[in-house]
């Protein structure tokens, strides 16, 4: 567990939609270096619950940046959860208490777009919609399309529809099954505008692609799995590693992941999905050039080999120094 670990009880739990939940988190009494307040945060950001069963998990933050004395998150009971969303909705109850990180966002909205396009399918919907609330706020020009299979399976419409503005709706079995036409709804958008995505793959890559025949330029996406044609996580011939703060080097062997490596060697390095797509591991890299491989640092990030995601990706050399 890090030390800048938040310690939080779980204040409301309350249906949101068939499979979908919402939790609501509070500082906890008692917590080490605890206020009645959390860190603040922006809209796209999302938190890892450090789960009693020894899994950590990151979700998005639902709510208005400006509410920093709660949390709320939106979880859906995933019918191929891997222990953690399972886990979640069987067993959390009003009152519990547990470890929570900071903040963290990989996803960042540009407030300062004179136009801004917000696509949200299921559960996707979390921090598109933390979004939605902070552009309204401002007055921007903003549209959202939220898409869900059935309009059951749609949380947080009520919210949505309170804060008004130009929102379209789309519900596969309202339209035989079809999905929305992201070209469609993309097509036309002024010069400038920044479009975001949450949602399954399949999504995400329909839309990458509406937005390049549409002509957006500033097109940013959250994935909730690596993708499909994602490189598997690095592993070589092997390499050195040096933790600058320590001192220490270690041998990656070859065919071994480096987060592997530095866990072996009783390294508290943090770490969540293990897919390189939350950015819980993301370590600052002091020398060497990293062999990135995960779905969370844009191009111009990678290129500059400031940080990497030590979960997936390696080195393309015989070293790397970390700043751990």
């Amino acid at each position: 567990m890090s030390k800048s670990n938040l310690s939080a009880m779980v204040r409301t739990l309350r249906y949101e939609a068939a499979g979908i939940m919402s939790i609501e988190l509070v500082p906890a009494a008692g917590g080490d270096a605890q206020s009645s307040t959390f860190p603040g945060f922006t809209p796209g950001a999302h938190i890892d619950l450090h789960l009693p069963s020894g899994l950590l998990r990151s979700y998005s933050l639902v709510n208005a940046p400006g509410e920093t004395n709660r949390y709320v998150l939106g979880i859906l009971a995933d019918p191929k959860s891997r222990g953690g969303s399972r886990f979640i909705h069987d067993n959390f109850r009003v009152g519990m208490t547990l470890d929570i990180s900071a903040p963290r966002n990989h996803f960042e909205l540009d407030e300062s777009a004179a136009h801004t396009v917000l696509v949200a399918g299921g559960i996707g919907v979390t921090p598109i919609l933390c979004m939605y609330r902070r552009l309204r706020a401002l007055g921007r020009s903003v549209k959202l399309l939220y898409c869900a299979r059935t309009a059951p399976q749609a949380a947080f419409v009520d919210e949505i529809r309170a804060l008004g503005g130009d929102v379209t709706y789309h519900f596969d079995d309202q339209q035989g099954g079809k999905p929305a036409s992201l070209a469609g709804f993309l097509a036309g958008q002024p010069a400038g505008t920044h479009a975001y995505c949450c949602g399954p793959g399949v999504m995400l890559d329909a839309f990458e692609a509406a937005c390049a025949d549409a002509g957006i330029a500033n097109v940013h996406i959250e994935r909730f799995a690596a993708a499909p044609d994602a490189p598997p996580p690095a592993t070589s011939e092997g390499y050195v590693v040096k933790l600058a703060k320590s001192g220490k080097e270690l041998a990656v062997p070859a065919g071994a992941t480096l987060l592997d490596t530095l866990l072996a060697a009783g390294i508290d390095a943090e770490h969540s999905c293990m897919e390189g797509i939350c950015g819980a591991c993301e370590t600052r890299v002091l020398e060497g050039c990293p062999d990135h491989r995960d779905s969370v640092l844009s191009a111009g990030e990678r290129a500059a080999n400031n940080v990497m995601m030590i979960c997936v990706s390696g080195c393309k050399g015989d070293r790397l120094t970390l700043d751990l």
